[in-house]
């Protein structure tokens, strides 16, 4: 569909001030010869004018609400963000603790699959059972108390 000039004008106009130059001198140059769109620009104008002088005020209970609920979501921002730097050295803790001790724990499993006689699939597969089995029960639990918090409807924040 095309559009015609006075339409083109009327977006203009309703631009405002952000207009390329090209677009300000054809918007002048249509404006001095329609009546309609020149009239169409004075009212939007008028009413802007009128728009930004009128004074807006809140309810002093709104403001002391507001402010209220965003304290309390700057102090739940800060607690959220003290607990990741925990669970960051907690990770950190982990990683560390699992590289120094996997290459004990792996002679630890080899010695005891040569005592009990089993061939080296049946106890390197016990290891990586043992070094992945908890890891993916803490998961499990951490996302099945994720999505117990995340589904209680929004009634933790009232």
């Amino acid at each position: 569909m095309m559009r015609n000039d006075h339409d083109k004008a009327r977006e203009l106009i309703a631009l405002g001030d952000g207009l390329a130059a090209s677009e300000q001198a054809w918007l002048r140059a249509h404006l001095e010869a329609c009546e309609a769109c020149r009239e169409y620009g004075d009212r939007l104008h008028g009413m802007l004018r009128a728009l930004r002088s009128t004074p807006v005020t809140a309810d002093a209970r709104l403001v002391r609400a507001t402010q209220m609920r965003v304290r309390f979501h700057a102090n739940r921002l800060r607690e959220t963000q003290q607990r990741m730097w925990l669970v960051g050295l907690s990770c950190l803790g982990v990683g560390l603790s699992a590289t120094l001790t996997a290459p004990l724990v792996w002679r630890l499993f080899a010695w005891l699959g040569a005592e009990a006689g089993v061939s080296n699939l049946v106890w390197q597969t016990g290891f990586a059972c043992f070094w992945v089995l908890p890891v993916l029960v803490v998961s499990v639990l951490l996302m099945a108390r994720g999505t117990h918090l995340a589904s209680d409807g929004g009634r933790s924040q009232r």
